[in-house]
């Protein structure tokens, strides 16, 4: 995977990226003609993260350690050293991730940039492994493109896929992630069809009939008899279908139900386990139990907790704003220059095995 473009490695180069007090670190260290060899340590606080990112920042070492000397770029990254863990390894809180050692003055300016993209690769693919790990054996689809940044999308589908993501939504997110992207058909599409599900399903089969067909079968707030109208008009066509009610809604199905008290109430609003089994039970009763079930809208590592410890027929969750959202911070320090162990008071060299030479 190609990560940096020419343009971004020059403006990186330049130090377009970075903290200024790094690149005037690096300029001050050049004019002193200062090349000490130091031993950076990259690490985290969080205990169990997915670690990401590792790839990505080799490939920016390779490419952007140097300097520049007038207008020319004096490549140095042959002198650097690099133990690292790997990416999708698990972390313990504080646990040394990576080791940069070579003169300091090559690599100060890169301290924003490594540690912004461990820090972002390593959020998006810890909250999907846990997620992920929520869904036990149903399948995870990455739908988290609305919810940030669009230029974020390819490192976050490579960030998806060392979380164990199953899919993604997007070709961007497909370049990270080696396959191609997957969907269902959007609210908008319905609407344009002047409201009728069973309409744009159609008109999308008919367009692209070798996709897989997922029909959305929440416009009407009436999710089991949509998707008894769509399963009976598209029949063999229909892959499955998917349930994404507003969170301030309920259902009409359920709407019909007694409920005990007010208290209870609030259980039924949005995708809720008792809504995805009426829809199971209507396909199932006519015939159409090889229809899937996908759901979306609001879902994290807890809900699908919940909808997994209801035994929830879901077949596939769609996660959005939870994968990408929160954060997983990293630091970096110097332990050592030259043979000298030196670094900031609670930020000595800590031992780690597990850290293993990566070659350039």
């Amino acid at each position: 995977m190609k990560y940096l473009n020419t343009e971004i490695i020059d403006k990186i180069r330049k130090g377009y990226f970075s903290a200024v007090y790094f690149k005037r670190t690096q300029e001050i260290l050049i004019r002193e003609k200062n090349f000490k060899s130091a031993t950076m340590q990259v690490f985290q606080k969080h205990e169990g993260s997915t670690l990401c990112g590792v790839e990505e920042v080799v490939d920016l070492l390779k490419h952007a350690t140097g300097y520049i000397e007038g207008k020319s770029w004096i490549d140095k990254a042959s002198e650097l050293q690099i133990n690292s863990l790997q990416d999708g390894d698990q972390l313990a809180s504080y646990e040394p991730v990576m080791r940069i050692i070579g003169p300091y003055a090559y690599f100060a300016h890169l301290e924003s940039v490594y540690l912004g993209i461990l820090a972002r690769r390593t959020s998006v693919a810890t909250h999907t492994r846990e997620v992920v790990d929520a869904a036990g054996e149903k399948s995870v689809i990455f739908f988290a493109d609305r919810f940030d940044y669009f230029l974020n999308q390819t490192g976050d589908g490579y960030a998806a896929k060392v979380g164990g993501a199953s899919a993604i939504c997007t070709p961007a997110m497909s370049d990270g992630f080696g396959q191609e992207p997957v969907g269902t058909i959007p609210h908008s599409l319905i609407a344009i069809c002047d409201g009728s599900t069973v309409e744009a399903a159609k008109v999308f089969a008919m367009h692209y009939p070798d996709v897989k067909l997922i029909v959305l079968v929440d416009f009407d707030n009436d999710c089991v008899n949509t998707a008894l109208e769509v399963s009976k008009a598209l029949k063999d066509k229909l892959w499955g279908v998917r349930i994404d009610t507003a969170e301030n809604l309920i259902d009409k199905n359920l709407t019909m139900q007694q409920f005990n008290n007010v208290t209870m109430k609030g259980k039924y609003y949005g995708v809720n386990p008792t809504l995805v089994k009426l829809v199971r039970k209507a396909l199932d009763q006519e015939g159409f139990s090889e229809v899937k079930i996908v759901v979306s809208g609001g879902f994290n590592k807890d809900k699908v907790k919940l909808f997994e410890s209801e035994k929830t027929p879901v077949d596939v969750y769609g996660v959005g704003s939870a994968l990408v959202h929160g954060e997983n911070d990293f630091t970096a320090d110097i332990v050592k220059v030259g043979e000298k162990q030196i670094a900031k008071a609670g930020r000595e060299s800590r031992q780690n095995s597990r850290l293993k030479l990566v070659n350039f």
